[in-house]
């Protein structure tokens, strides 16, 4: 058991880096998906609606990258407008 394959080895490296990766954006859009529900349900609406274009841009990105799938993406950001729309605006 101790002689593995080289290319086994290399896959294992990879898949660590891979996981840290894709561990730490998963993370990020979380954090981004949290600020602008938060900004909506305060009835920050100018704040929210600049965070929208940002939180549309991390959607699209984690999508084009396969962290999160297609269909999620459009998901949550169908249910960011919504949101957005829904609620009543302080401003």
């Amino acid at each position: 058991m101790a002689t593995r394959h080289a290319s086994a080895v290399k896959a294992h490296r990879q898949t660590i880096k891979r996981t840290a990766r894709n561990r730490e954006l998963r993370s990020k859009l979380r954090t981004g998906l949290k600020a602008i529900r938060q900004a909506i349900d305060a009835g920050e609406s100018d704040r929210a609606k600049t965070l929208l274009s940002q939180t549309f841009s991390l959607i699209d990105k984690m999508s084009g990258k396969g962290i999160i799938h297609d269909n999620a993406a459009g998901r949550y950001k169908s249910r960011l407008v919504k949101r957005l729309n829904t609620r009543p605006s302080a401003s």
